[in-house]
C-alpha cells in the first residue's frame, strides 16, 4: 500500500478566519475523497527550524480545527494577498509548490501582446498617463481604466463616446456604482485622473484598455469565464466556460457586482446561430491552450487559470485578463454543479499527479545510484 500523499493548501488567514473559506473546505474534502492527507495553512504557522507546520481541516459543525502536520510534499498556493511574509515564504524554497508565482497583469498583458502566438486576442493597453488617456480617447469609442492588481471587478472606470457626450460608469473599491456624464475631454481626463488617484491599491499602476463593445444583451457588459486547469495526467484541460451577463448599465460583467452566469451556448448561440457559436467557442478554447502554454514558458510550472474572454457584437474574441487563482462559483451559480465539482477536483488531482512523478523520479535516482555503487 503507498504512503498518504501529503498535501497543503497555502491561503491567507487571521486568527481562524481564511480568505475564501468555502473553496478551501470543498478543496480539503476532495483531498480527503482522493486519499491523501491535506490541510489549510498559512504565513504564520510554518515553524521551519523544526521542520513542523501547524495545518488546519475544516469542522462537520463550521468553523476550523487545527493541528500539527507532517511536512506537505506539495503546496498549492491560494494565497491572494501580496504581503511581505506571504513574498518571503513563496520565495523561500522551503516548499515545493504546485503554481509559481505569477507577475501583475501589466507585466503579463505586455508579455502576451509581444508573443505571435496570441497577441491578435489582447485589446491594445497602456499604463494610465493623462497623455496617453488623451491619445486613446481619440482612437477608441470605449476605453476602461482598471488597476493593475485589482482583483473582482472592483475600481474598474468604463469610458464611453455616446454622441457628443462621455458617459463613466464604475464601481469604487467598495463596489459602489460612480457615473459622470461629461462632453468635454478635459473634464474627462480631470475625473479620470482623480478616480485613479482614489482607488490606487498601495504603489499599484492603473491601466488604460482598448474597450470593447460587448453587449451581446442590450445595455449589458457581457463576457466569458472560462477556466482551463491541469488535470490528473498533468495535461492542460479546459474544465468550461460560463458567459457572464453585468447589471443593466454596469461597467463590468462582475458576479459581485450584480452579474449574473448562464450557460455558453445559451446566448452566444442565440446572438449568432449554432454554427458560428461552436467556432466561437472552438476559439476560445484554443485562446486558452495557446496562453496557458505561453505563461508556463515564462512564469514555470502552472496549475489553473481563469480566462475572462470578450466576444464582441461582431463575434470576434478577445483577451480580457488572465487569473492564476481563479473563482469557480459561475459553475455554481448557473447550477452545472458537476463543473463545479470537477473544478474544485483537479487541482488536487494535479498535485497527486506531481507527488506520483516526484516518488517515481526519485525511486528511479536510488535504483541508479546502486546500481553505480555495486
Amino acid at each position: 500500500m503507498s504512503p498518504k500523499k501529503i498535501i497543503g493548501i497555502l491561503a491567507w488567514r487571521e486568527g481562524k478566519r481564511f480568505g475564501e473559506p468555502e473553496y478551501l473546505r470543498r478543496l480539503v474534502h476532495a483531498g480527503h475523497l482522493l486519499g491523501a492527507e491535506i490541510f489549510v495553512f498559512s504565513h504564520q504557522d510554518v515553524f521551519a527550524s523544526e521542520k513542523k507546520i501547524r495545518g488546519f481541516v475544516p469542522k462537520e459543525s463550521g468553523g476550523w480545527e487545527s493541528g500539527w502536520f507532517a511536512w506537505p510534499q506539495i503546496v498549492i498556493d491560494r494565497y491572494r494577498r501580496r504581503v511581505p511574509e506571504y513574498m518571503k515564504l513563496r520565495h523561500g524554497g522551503l516548499f515545493d509548490f504546485a503554481n509559481s508565482p505569477f507577475s501583475k497583469k501589466w507585466r503579463v498583458t505586455q508579455l502576451l501582446a509581444k508573443d505571435a502566438r496570441v497577441k491578435r486576442w489582447i485589446p491594445e493597453t497602456h499604463v494610465y498617463a493623462p497623455a496617453t488617456l488623451k491619445t486613446m480617447l481619440v482612437k477608441h469609442p470605449i476605453l476602461y481604466v482598471k488597476p493593475g492588481n485589482g482583483t473582482g471587478g472592483k475600481s474598474i472606470l468604463k469610458v464611453a463616446e455616446r454622441g457628443s457626450k462621455y458617459q463613466l460608469s464604475g464601481r469604487d473599491k467598495n463596489y459602489a456604482r460612480k457615473t459622470a456624464s461629461l462632453s468635454d475631454p478635459e473634464e474627462v481626463g480631470k475625473w479620470v485622473k482623480r478616480w485613479v488617484n482614489e482607488q490606487r491599491i498601495r504603489d499599484g499602476n492603473f491601466l488604460l484598455q482598448q474597450g470593447l463593445d460587448l453587449e451581446l444583451v442590450p445595455d449589458c457588459v457581457t463576457d466569458v469565464r472560462l477556466l482551463i486547469q491541469k488535470d490528473k495526467k498533468g495535461e492542460w484541460r479546459v474544465t468550461g466556460c460560463a458567459v457572464r451577463v453585468g447589471e443593466k448599465g454596469s461597467s463590468t460583467s462582475n458576479l459581485h457586482g450584480g452579474g449574473k452566469a448562464l450557460p455558453f451556448h445559451l446566448l452566444v448561440s442565440r446572438r449568432f446561430g449554432e454554427e458560428r457559436a461552436q467556432k466561437i467557442l472552438q476559439e476560445c478554447h484554443h485562446m486558452a491552450h495557446q496562453v496557458a502554454m505561453v505563461l508556463e514558458e515564462h512564469f514555470g510550472r502552472m496549475m489553473e487559470f481563469g480566462l475572462d474572454i470578450g466576444v464582441d457584437v461582431q463575434g470576434k474574441t478577445w483577451l480580457i485578463e488572465v487569473n492564476p487563482k481563479p473563482g469557480r462559483e459561475v459553475f455554481q451559480q448557473m447550477g452545472a454543479l458537476d463543473l463545479y465539482a470537477e473544478a474544485i477536483c483537479r487541482p488536487v488531482q494535479y498535485a497527486c499527479y506531481l507527488i506520483e512523478e516526484k516518488t517515481k523520479r526519485l525511486t528511479k535516482e536510488v535504483e541508479l545510484s546502486s546500481r553505480r555503487r555495486r
